[in-house]
């Protein structure tokens, strides 16, 4: 009997792992096959040169920068909001704060993931904006500044919570040496047991940007649905999951080239951020074989 329960859950788990990779490979396979088709009509070359993208226009552009400039511009200003105030909270949860806040904080801040992006994007458009219009004159009511901000905002609890657990599963014998070596308790933390740590901060980090670079609702509500080939935070600009969202709400002919936009759009996401895991995986084994 307790063999037949092994064998059930072997085969369940197994069941698990294959239906994870046919449904990845399902989801690759469509994004491919409908790119192909979208590739046979419009050049490759076009789409990953041309500084327009206008596919619902009259005058048709098919160019991809616009869309991706879109993108890195407020995936750049979210981590740069949510890495240092996410790298500052796990060292000071880890390293200073007493045992029983760290219980108490940890699970307030990870409930800032839990809440719906949309609800993010309007509080960027309603609260954020506004104020940021107050102290950037000329700061349009549409644009990256205030969707990429509010993006770090929630985003911070992948960087202070996965580097938290990082931080503090760093052996207490390491802390003990650079004491005994007579190393402060700052030191410590920043030339000890932030680099010990550094391959589970930097799968913090990198979890953090693809989350950045596949928001949808944030950007579609605050950022604007204008691509341009921009890098001023201050202006409309389109990403390319706003593009997808707003194809899909169903004005465009099931078929045409310019539904097809869509697949081409998301495989170049799918490339992108398959690109940034490979990149962060052998970030991170570099530094485990640096410091095993």
């Amino acid at each position: 009997m307790r063999k037949i329960k092994e064998l059930v859950i072997e085969r369940s788990l197994l069941s698990s792992a294959l239906i994870t990779i046919v449904i990845t490979i399902g989801i690759v396979l469509v994004l491919a096959i409908e790119a192909f088709h979208f590739f046979r009509e419009v050049s490759i070359i076009d789409f990953l040169t041309d500084t327009q993208w206008t596919p619902l226009f009259v005058d048709k552009h098919y160019g991809i920068l616009p869309l991706l400039s879109g993108t890195l511009l407020t995936s750049f200003i979210a981590i740069s909001v949510a890495l240092p105030i996410g790298l500052s909270i796990s060292i000071y949860l880890s390293e200073y704060a007493p045992k029983s806040f760290r219980k108490t904080v940890k699970p307030l801040l990870e409930l800032l993931a839990a809440v719906p992006t949309v609800v993010y994007g309007f509080f960027a458009l309603i609260v954020v904006t506004p104020i940021l219009q107050q102290i950037i004159p000329g700061l349009s009511g549409f644009n990256s500044l205030s969707a990429g901000f509010v993006m770090g905002i929630m985003i911070i609890p992948y960087i202070s919570s996965i580097s938290e657990d990082a931080l503090h599963a760093v052996p207490n014998a390491l802390r003990e040496a650079s004491f005994g070596m007579g190393a402060t308790k700052l030191q410590t933390a920043f030339k000890v047991v932030v680099p010990a740590a550094s391959s589970g901060i930097i799968v913090s980090i990198i979890l953090a940007i693809s989350r950045a670079i596949g928001e949808t609702m944030i950007v579609a509500v605050a950022a604007g649905q204008q691509p341009r080939l921009t890098l001023d935070p201050t202006v409309p600009v389109e990403t390319i999951t706003a593009y997808i969202v707003q194809v899909s709400l169903g004005d465009v002919e099931h078929g045409s080239v310019e539904y097809r936009t869509i697949f081409a759009a998301g495989i170049t996401l799918f490339v992108f951020t398959f690109l940034l895991n490979t990149l962060s995986y052998r970030i991170r084994k570099k530094y485990q074989e640096r410091y095993e």
